[in-house]
C-alpha cells in the first residue's frame, strides 16, 4: 500500500516522509494535516531563498565576465598604462580636494546675499554731543569720485604694486602666485604676496585677516565669484574705495583727503606712489606715523612701475627727487576707537530698520563729550610716559560713561595709528579683584548677609588649590566691609562657596556682562575674562541705582535732510531693576571704604564721594580701577598686549591716579552728585599723594558748564520746532539753515551752573 501523501515520487526526494507526528498531536487531530503543511510551507520558502540567490549571483558573475571582456578590448600597455593610471589618480584625488575647498567656501558664500554691495554702502557723519562734527565713517560706492577721474599715474601705481596682470587674469593669478612662491622661496621669507587684487578685495569685503588656509580658499573662491558678477573696472573701483588706508580713512579719495587735503582727482606722481604704497601695511607705512618708512615705501612703489613697463625711469625721476609730504596732523585728535565703536553700533541699528527703508547716509549724535575725551587720552598718554617703562607697562584702555550708559569717551589704546584694535571693547582680560563687587553683591542679595556681618579671614583649600591673600596673612574674624576694603581673597571664595559661583555669573550678567564667565574654583577672584566696556557697564549699575544699563554711543540719528531716523530715547531698551535699592544702599558704602579707607585711596575726587575697587591678577599682567560717582563711571586698565607681566603694577597704583586725574577734569564746572546710598555724608580731605597730584592741564580745553537735563530737553524742542517751521515754509526760513541750531549755540557759550550733568 501506497501511504506517502499526495502520491509523491520517492526517487525525487522532496517527497520524504517527515518524521512522525507527536502522538498527542494524533490524538487531538485524528491526522498529522496541520504540522506537516506548515513544515512544507517553511521549506519552500528556504528553497526559494536558496534559488534566488544562487541565480542572482550566476547572473552577477556573467555580466562581470561580460564587462572583463568589453574593457579588455581598451587595456593599454606600456607607457600608455602608466600614464592612464596617473590621469585616473588626479581625477579623483583633485574631485575629493574640490568638494572639500566647496565645503569650506560655502560659509563665505552665505556672506555674498542679493543685497551684499548695497549693505556695505553705509555712510555717516558724526556728531558729539553738542552737534560739533566729529568724524566720518562708511562708504559710498561710484558717487565720489568716478574710475574715469582717477590720475592715470594713481591706477598704473596700484596695478604694478598690487596686481600687474590684473586685466588679464581670471580672478585668481596663477603666474603671479608661483613667481611669490619663487622670490619668497629664495629671500627664505615671506617678500611678496601671492594675492590677485581681486582676492584682496574679497578679503576686504567678506573676510578677515586671519591667516589660515582655510580663508586662503574662501579668498579664492570668492574672488571668482566677484570676476563672474562684476566687470574688472567695477572690481577695481571697489578696491580704490574699499580698502583701509590707515588714520581711520578707507578709499584713495578718503586718503588723499586726510594725508594731502586734496582730492584724489589732484594728487601728483610721488603723492600717488605713498597712496600705492599703504594698501600693504597702512599702519606701517602710513605718513603720519612714519614718514622715512612712508617714503621708502613710495620709492619702491616707483621701481615697480618702472619694472612693470608702466612708465620709465625718466618719468618717475622727479618723483625720487621731490616725494610727498603730507599734511601736518599732529593737532588733530580724532576719537577713532569711538568712532569705530559707535559705526558698529550704526550698522546694528540699520539692520533692525525696514527692508523697505533705502537711505543708506546718516548724520549721527554721539553722547561723546570732546573734553572729557581729550582728557582721557592725554592722561593715559602721560602716563604710559612717565611710568610706562618703570611699572613694565606698554598699553592701556578706559571707558567713561554716565550712570545711564551714555559714553562720554573711549581709549582702546595709546596709539590709534599703530593698532585699530580696540582695548575697551574687544581685549578680554582678568579683572582681578576688581570682579569682587559682584560676589559681595550676590551674597548681599541672600539675605544672609549685611556689611557688619562678621566672616573668618583663614586659610580655605577646595582640592589640591589653597588661595592665599595679597600680604600672604589673615585677619581671623572680621566685617564683611572690611574684607572687600581690605580686598581679601579668602573671604570672596567662601563667599563664592556658599551662595554658588552660578549666583555669581548670573549676577554679573543681569549687570552687563557680555563676555562668557566660565566657572571656576578661582571665579571670585577675578580668573573670567572680561572687557574694560563689561566692568564699565557693570559698575554703572551701582551709580544707577540699581538699575540695568546699556551702554550707548549714539543718542540720535537722522537722514542728510534732517528726518528722524532713530532715537535712544524712544527706540532704545527700557531699564528694569537689577539690584534691589536696599541692597545697593549696602554695597555702595563697602566699595567707597575701598576708596576712602582701603587700596583705591588715590582714587579719591575732591568735593565728591567715590565708590570702586582696584583689581591686579596673577604676576601682575593686569591691573585695573573702576569707581564711580553719582555722575560718571570710568573703568581703566593697564598692561600688555602680549600677556607679559607688568613691574609689580597693581590697580591702587598707575590705574588709580590715571582714573584719579580723568574724573577731577570732567567733574569740574558741574553740580557734584554722590553715589546713591552716600548722600550727605562727609567728603573726606585729600591728603598724601592725591592732594599733592598735579591738575589734568590740557592746553586749550576748558571743561564746560554742563546743561542740566531739562535744559537740553527744552533746547532739543526747540531745535525741532526750527526744523520743521523750515520743511513747512523753506523759503522764508532758508536763512536759518545756515545759522546755528540751539544745541550748538548753547554748546558754544557756556550756560550759567545747573542742577545736573546731561
Amino acid at each position: 500500500m501506497n501511504d506517502r501523501p499526495n502520491g509523491e515520487d520517492p526517487a525525487s526526494g522532496a517527497g520524504t516522509t517527515p518524521p512522525s507526528t507527536p502522538p498527542e498531536l494524533e490524538g487531538r487531530s485524528g491526522r498529522a494535516g496541520p504540522w506537516r503543511r506548515l513544515r512544507h510551507v517553511l521549506l519552500e520558502i528556504d528553497s526559494w531563498i536558496d534559488s534566488t540567490i544562487f541565480s542572482s549571483g550566476s547572473r552577477l558573475r556573467n555580466a562581470a565576465e561580460s564587462y572583463s571582456a568589453f574593457t579588455e578590448r581598451f587595456n593599454l600597455q606600456g607607457p600608455a598604462r602608466w600614464a592612464g593610471s596617473l590621469a585616473s589618480e588626479a581625477m579623483t584625488w583633485g574631485a575629493v580636494g574640490a568638494v572639500l575647498m566647496l565645503a569650506l567656501a560655502l560659509p563665505a558664500f552665505q556672506e555674498t546675499s542679493a543685497d551684499w554691495l548695497k549693505r556695505a554702502d553705509l555712510s555717516v557723519v558724526f556728531q558729539d554731543r553738542y552737534g560739533n562734527i566729529i568724524g566720518e565713517r562708511g562708504i559710498r560706492h561710484n558717487d565720489t569720485v568716478p574710475l574715469e577721474e582717477f590720475p592715470d599715474h594713481l591706477i598704473k601705481a596700484v596695478l604694478a604694486t598690487e596686481d600687474r596682470r590684473f586685466y588679464e587674469h581670471f580672478g585668481i593669478d596663477v603666474m603671479g602666485t608661483l613667481r611669490a612662491v619663487a622670490t619668497n622661496a629664495r629671500a627664505g621669507g615671506v617678500v611678496q604676496g601671492g594675492s590677485s587684487l581681486t582676492q584682496q578685495l574679497a578679503k576686504n569685503l567678506f573676510l578677515s585677516n586671519e591667516r589660515t588656509l582655510e580663508r586662503k580658499i574662501k579668498e579664492a573662491f570668492l574672488a571668482l565669484w566677484l570676476e563672474f558678477h562684476l566687470s574688472k573696472n567695477q572690481i577695481l573701483k571697489l578696491y580704490l574705495d574699499r580698502a583701509y588706508m590707515g588714520g581711520g580713512t578707507f578709499g584713495v579719495d578718503a586718503a588723499a583727503q586726510y594725508y594731502f587735503g586734496k582730492s584724489v582727482r589732484d594728487v601728483n606722481l610721488a603723492e600717488a606712489a605713498m597712496l600705492a604704497g599703504l594698501f600693504k601695511a597702512p599702519s606701517k607705512y602710513a605718513p603720519h606715523v612714519n614718514l622715512p618708512a612712508a617714503r621708502a615705501r613710495a620709492n619702491v612703489v616707483l621701481d615697480n612701475l618702472v619694472t612693470a613697463g608702466f612708465m620709465t625711469e625718466g618719468q618717475v625721476f622727479g618723483a625720487r627727487r621731490n616725494p610727498a609730504t603730507p599734511v601736518d596732523r599732529k593737532q588733530e585728535d580724532t576719537p577713532d576707537y569711538y568712532l569705530d565703536y559707535a559705526f558698529d553700533q550704526v550698522k546694528k541699528i540699520v539692520d533692525t530698520l525696514p527692508k523697505t527703508y533705502a537711505e543708506r547716509s546718516f548724520l549721527v549724535r554721539t553722547a561723546l563729550d570732546p573734553n572729557i575725551q581729550k582728557a582721557a587720552d592725554t592722561a593715559i598718554q602721560d602716563s604710559i610716559r612717565q611710568f610706562g617703562k618703570d611699572y613694565g607697562a606698554s598699553q592701556s584702555a578706559m571707558v567713561v560713561l554716565e550712570p545711564n550708559g551714555s559714553i562720554r569717551a573711549m581709549v582702546g589704546g595709546t596709539d590709534y595709528g599703530e593698532s585699530q584694535f580696540n582695548r575697551a571693547t574687544d581685549a578680554l582680560r582678568q579683572p582681578g579683584s576688581s570682579f569682587k563687587p559682584y560676589v559681595y553683591t550676590a551674597a548681599l542679595m541672600t539675605g544672609k548677609y549685611t556689611p557688619q556681618t562678621i566672616v573668618v579671614d583663614g586659610p580655605i583649600c577646595i582640592g589640591n588649590w589653597c588661595p592665599q591673600n595679597y600680604g600672604r596673612s589673615y585677619a581671623g574674624r572680621i566685617p564683611l566691609i572690611t574684607a572687600l576694603t581690605r580686598s581679601l581673597n579668602t573671604v570672596a571664595v567662601k563667599l563664592a562657596e556658599a551662595i554658588g559661583r552660578g549666583r555669581i555669573v548670573d549676577l554679573a550678567h543681569a549687570m552687563g556682562v557680555k563676555s562668557e564667565l566660565k566657572i571656576t574654583r578661582a571665579l571670585p577672584l577675578g580668573a573670567a575674562e572680561v572687557t574694560v566696556m563689561d566692568q564699565a557697564t557693570g559698575y554703572s549699575v551701582f551709580a544707577n541705582d540699581g538699575m540695568s544699563v546699556d551702554p550707548h554711543a549714539i543718542v540720535e540719528m537722522r537722514t542728510p535732510a534732517g528726518e528722524p531716523v532713530w532715537s535712544y530715547d524712544r527706540d532704545g531698551p527700557k531699564p528694569h531693576r537689577v539690584i534691589p535699592q536696599d541692597i545697593i544702599r549696602e554695597i555702595v558704602p563697602m566699595m567707597n571704604s575701598v576708596v576712602e579707607n582701603g587700596t583705591g585711596r588715590r582714587a579719591m575726587l575732591p568735593g565728591v564721594k567715590v565708590a570702586g575697587k582696584t583689581g591686579t591678577t596673577n604676576a601682575y599682567r593686569d591691573a585695573w580701577f573702576v569707581g564711580y560717582t553719582g555722575n560718571y563711571v570710568g573703568a581703566i586698565w593697564f598692561g600688555n598686549d602680549d600677556y607679559t607681566p607688568t613691574k609689580k603694577m597693581t590697580g591702587g597704583s598707575l590705574p588709580a591716579m590715571t582714573w584719579q586725574k580723568v574724573m577731577a577734569f570732567a567733574h569740574q564746572g558741574i553740580d557734584l552728585k554722590p553715589p546713591p546710598g552716600l548722600e550727605g555724608l562727609p567728603v573726606p580731605k585729600l591728603d598724601g599723594a592725591v592732594a599733592e597730584a598735579s591738575p589734568l592741564n590740557i592746553e586749550g580745553v576748558k571743561r564746560p558748564i554742563t546743561l542740566s537735563p531739562r535744559s537740553a530737553s527744552r533746547l532739543i524742542e526747540i531745535e525741532r520746532a526750527m526744523r520743521e517751521a523750515i520743511a513747512a515754509d523753506p523759503g522764508r526760513t532758508s536763512a536759518a539753515l545756515d545759522a546755528p541750531g540751539p544745541i550748538e549755540s548753547a554748546a558754544a557759550a557756556p550756560a550759567a551752573p545747573s542742577p545736573a550733568a546731561n
